[in-house]
């Protein structure tokens, strides 16, 4: 990286001194433009120095310094204070210019505000983008309806060569993570349907606690579950147990991006939110509990295939499993018990608190 260098005009050696004690390295120094040309700037740095900025380091941040004009104040950072006697002074704009924009972007995971971006890399969890001089990423989890990669049996090279047909195009998005620390710049896609939400939602400065219930936008749809928007800074995971009380095995097929959700909040980890949908929904398993014991015969259709059995659905969102040591090899279960058949079961165990429910194959 290029160096600013700075030369103290004074020839008070008592002056030089005084240089060297006001500036520490790590120090952000503010001072007032004099004068730019094309390749360089030069700033009245208090007490009696001349900034230079100029080579590799213009360079880096030429960009930013387009729109500086005489009469402007600016930011460096001691990098390095000389022990010479001429009282040069090392800075960098570029380190202090990146501490002012993880400011801005702080800004604008509270204030919701939206930048039109382009995509220049893409990976199999989403899209990497330069904001600022800085690197972050739009997790595809966090794209909108319109640029999810519309991918079957979640194939990460497929879903990886849906995201490079992005790559160029101009999308809008709002920061939902700056964490200048760990250097986690995080970005979601703004879209119709999430501003319809939030200006429709609770006001965006409440801070949610476990067991609050909120509306929501889903704005990810992920292998293990669904990512919901309940307002500009709040984000959070329905896991995929906690989507609907009936047997889940694709969340895409129970919701949409931009469907709108009612959520209820189940933990909170610091900034990170754990949903739920199914708490909000009546329990099937309390009222299969006043209908059901051990030993009855129950009806119940073939859902689902596992290492340890089969699953049969006795009723709307309960369901329980017939293991596999009910029947001599694994493929007499398959044969047996085929995906949508229908047979009659005896209650082996019941613990609906637990939403627990073995069951037996009646005996031919």
């Amino acid at each position: 990286m290029g160096v600013l260098t700075t030369k103290k005009t004074t020839a008070d050696s008592e002056k030089e001194i005084e240089v060297k004690e006001i500036y520490k390295i790590g120090d952000t120094v503010e001072g007032s433009v004099i004068a730019v040309d094309r390749s360089t700037i030069y700033v009245d740095l208090p007490p009696s120095n001349v900034v230079i900025i100029y080579g590799s380091e213009f360079l880096v941040v030429r960009d930013v310094l387009k729109k500086v004009k005489a009469g402007d104040t600016i930011s460096a950072k001691v990098i390095g204070v000389s022990e010479k006697s001429d009282g040069f002074l090392d800075l960098s704009l570029k380190e202090a210019l990146a501490a002012t924009v993880w400011k801005e972007a702080e800004k604008a995971v509270s204030s919701g505000q939206t930048y039109t971006v382009v995509a220049k890399e893409a990976n199999k969890g989403g899209l990497i983008i330069n904001w600022n001089g800085v690197r972050g990423f739009l997790p595809s989890s966090q794209l909108s309806k319109k640029h999810y990669p519309k991918v079957l049996n979640s194939d990460k090279f497929a879903i990886l060569n849906e995201l490079k047909k992005i790559i160029g195009v101009s999308v809008s998005v709002r920061i939902i993570t700056a964490d200048q620390e760990n250097e986690k710049l995080i970005f979601a896609e703004n879209t119709s349907e999430t501003a319809s939400s939030s200006s429709k939602n609770m006001n965006d400065d409440i801070e949610y606690n476990v067991g609050d219930t909120a509306s929501g936008v889903v704005t990810g749809i992920v292998e293990f579950g669904l990512f919901v928007q309940i307002n500009k800074k709040t984000c959070g995971l329905v896991h995929i147990s906690e989507i609907s009380w009936g047997l889940v095995n694709d969340p895409r097929k129970f919701y949409s991006i931009g469907d709108h959700v009612k959520i209820k909040v189940i933990n909170k980890d610091d900034e990170k939110y754990s949903f739920s949908i199914k708490t909000l929904e009546k329990n099937p398993w309390a009222e299969a509990a006043k209908k059901y014991k051990v030993g009855d015969k129950v009806k119940g259709v073939i859902i689902k295939h596992n290492q340890h059995g089969a699953f049969a659905s006795i009723e709307s969102g309960v369901s329980g499993l017939v293991h596999s040591s009910n029947f001599k090899t694994e493929a007499d279960m398959y044969a047996e018990m085929g995906i949508g058949e229908t047979h009659t079961f005896t209650i082996f165990n019941f613990v609906p608190k637990e939403q627990k429910l073995i069951l037996t194959p009646e005996t031919k």
